[in-house]
């Protein structure tokens, strides 16, 4: 299964050309899969999150553009899990104009779960694990 979910592009995402400025592409797949775990009851408040071990840090992020998004809009990040290992988590993403007709970039994001004592990787909760089987590729 995967997500779709719409993002904002705001005119001081733009670059000099008035195209989304590369670096954005990663803000707004940040963007949608934090609006998909808040709305599973996580937050950044481990007092306050549903998931008390969760402290992701990303690893690994790739991106290949297509075709530029052109001006301010609401364009969609489609994402999905595709492989969830005992400390890592890898997405897979499609960044897609308004219609979903032209994807405009796609790659992958790798987080990893770390213990915010050690900074070392550390396993996922069966917790997450479940709340996570509705990205589940």
């Amino acid at each position: 299964m995967s997500h779709t979910r719409p993002v904002q592009v705001h005119f001081d995402d733009l670059d000099a050309m008035g195209l989304l400025h590369n670096a954005h592409y990663s803000v707004l797949v940040e963007r949608a899969i934090t609006a998909f775990w808040t709305e599973q009851g996580w937050h950044f408040d481990p007092a306050r999150s549903r998931f008390k071990d969760v402290f992701f840090a990303v690893r690994e992020f790739t991106i290949t553009y297509h075709v530029p998004i052109m001006g301010a809009g609401e364009p969609l990040v489609h994402f999905w899990i595709e492989r969830m290992g005992n400390t890592s988590g890898v997405y897979g993403f499609r960044v897609l104009s308004p219609d979903g007709e032209t994807v405009h970039a796609e790659g992958r994001r790798v987080n990893v779960n770390i213990d915010p004592s050690t900074l070392r990787p550390t396993p996922f909760s069966p917790e997450i694990r479940d709340a996570a089987q509705v990205l589940a590729a």
